[in-house]
């Protein structure tokens, strides 16, 4: 009786093992899926809340930049902490407000158009008006206009 519960014992301990074996693989496999996916949380988690940080340091910046830029227009000093140069980049990339595109745009500018000689009036960014003048000078404009076209082709035909 002492050897078959030796025997009864090896034979449950190997098939023990054997189908442990295969279900510890199995086990494993879970355990490092669930492992995966809730690395995969806390990573969304930790996004998020980096997000929201940045969200509020942007607007903390936002709201200290224009604190500055409305002091430094009461006061001609300029904050040390802040290159000049970095504060014109910026402002220049910054959308302009109604008020700086109606100033800009209401300056008329006369602009020479060296192809034709002719002189363009030039509104803000670049749109070109209309300029009403009388016949005489309509004339005179025509004739400067032909004569720098007669210089400008003989220029290129010496080019070429």
């Amino acid at each position: 009786m002492g050897k078959e519960k030796s025997r009864k014992k090896k034979r449950s301990s190997s098939e023990s093992s054997s189908s442990s074996s295969s279900s510890d693989s199995s086990r494993e496999k879970k355990r490092i899926r669930k492992l995966k996916k809730k690395l995969r949380k806390e990573q969304k988690k930790t996004e998020k809340i980096i997000k929201k940080k940045l969200k509020k340091e942007k607007k903390r910046l936002k709201k200290e930049y224009l604190k500055r830029s409305q002091s430094r227009d009461k006061s001609p000093e300029v904050s040390a902490d802040i290159p000049v140069e970095l504060m014109e980049i910026s402002k220049a990339m910054a959308p302009m407000t109604k008020e700086e595109w109606e100033k800009k745009q209401s300056i008329i500018r006369r602009v020479l158009d060296e192809e034709t000689g002719r002189y363009r009036l030039i509104k803000g960014d670049g749109e070109v008006l209309e300029e009403i003048v009388s016949k005489e000078r309509h004339k005179e404009i025509n004739r400067q206009a032909t004569q720098a076209d007669g210089a400008l082709f003989q220029a290129q035909t010496l080019h070429k």
